[in-house]
């Protein structure tokens, strides 16, 4: 799920250098625009940056949501314009970031991590998604085109909830109650697939089944790598002292940062029962390694008398008196047969067997 971000190439650049560190990818930027207030929608899709300009200073909301980060002039461009420091800009484009908050008054910019869940695959996908929240406009980054914002986009277009009546504070918060949302379906499968895994674990301890044990428990790694520091981004919200944020959409944040917490709570749980699955695994093959090496050593246990028997007669002496008994032989056979016999049932009754 994780990918590994190769920081060597920014080695030695100056500080606000921007260098697309990520996925390469060769498909074209698509930028899109939605331009709404409580009576009207604008929705179009951009061909050029500069398109979005004349929308910064509209009484109106915006939310420009830009999908790839590969292309560094247009989000260089965007950022210049709308006043975004060049570290910000960096951090954008640098997809290895931690999930955080930063106020620089006239904005706030936020990073988080974005989830869904390929069926297909049989596993989760993740992107960073980057947020700059303006008086009034919402700029979004997204390494890729596909998000889980449809909601989001319904919502503003056929006026419902409250979305269409609030500022951009809440376009924000619906943003990010879209990505939590998210989490909770995640979590669903994961749920799904450890009540499989704790099932193919009772019949059959094989090799699949510890790999798919350690792939899931890497993935919750991930996501509490993830999902923790989005708790203090969102108390930061709830509790912050920006004028962006209005006192009437803090209470949405508060929800927020109740599901949030619900989604590490889940985490943990999760993680807690794989850990103890993996237990239950190794428990499991050091029983039936126990179980073999207890049948082996009854058998042992069985021919050792046997053993020094077979060896006392087969040694070569000249005067062996019972070589000459003519009913030596089975004689022989009586006594390793009632040793055999009595060593079982001594074994039965301590319930070794």
């Amino acid at each position: 799920m994780s990918k590994f971000i190769r920081r060597s190439q920014k080695v030695g650049l100056p500080p606000g250098s921007l260098v697309h560190l990520g996925e390469k990818r060769a498909e074209k930027i698509k930028i899109s625009l939605i331009d709404y207030n409580e009576n009207n929608v604008l929705e179009k899709e951009i061909e050029k940056v500069d398109e979005c300009f004349p929308f910064k200073d509209k009484p109106s909301i915006t939310w420009i949501n830009i999908d790839g980060l590969h292309c560094i002039e247009v989000i260089e461009k965007l950022g210049e314009y709308f006043g975004v420091h060049p570290l910000l800009l960096e951090d954008i484009v640098n997809t290895g970031q931690r999930p955080k908050i930063e106020d620089f008054e006239s904005y706030l910019f936020m990073v988080v991590k974005m989830f869904s869940y390929n069926d297909h695959a049989q596993k989760i996908q993740s992107e960073q998604f980057s947020l700059i929240l303006g008086q009034t406009f919402v700029i979004s980054f997204q390494e890729e085109e596909g998000d889980v914002f449809n909601p989001v986009r319904e919502r503003i277009r056929n006026a419902k909830g409250r979305i269409r009546k609030m500022g951009a504070d809440y376009l924000a918060y619906s943003l990010l109650d879209a990505l939590v949302d998210e989490y909770f379906v995640i979590l669903e499968k994961i749920a799904e697939n450890i009540e499989d895994l704790e099932d193919a674990l009772i019949i059959n301890q094989s090799t699949i089944t510890l790999q798919e044990i350690h792939n899931l428990k890497r993935e919750m790694i991930y996501l509490r790598k993830s999902v923790w520091p989005l708790r203090e981004v969102v108390n930061n919200l709830e509790r912050g002292e920006s004028a962006l944020l209005q006192k009437s959409t803090r209470i949405y944040f508060r929800d927020l940062y109740d599901h949030t917490i619900q989604v590490i709570d889940s985490i943990e749980v999760f993680r807690d029962l794989l850990s103890g699955m993996l237990d239950l695994y190794l428990s499991s093959i050091s029983n039936r390694m126990n179980e073999v090496m207890k049948v082996l050593t009854i058998f042992a246990s069985i021919f050792i008398p046997l053993t020094f028997i077979a060896g006392v007669y087969g040694m070569n002496f000249k005067y062996l008196p019972e070589l000459e008994w003519a009913w030596e032989y089975p004689a022989i056979w009586v006594i390793m047969i009632i040793i055999t016999i009595f060593m079982l049932f001594y074994f039965r009754k301590k319930k070794w067997l």
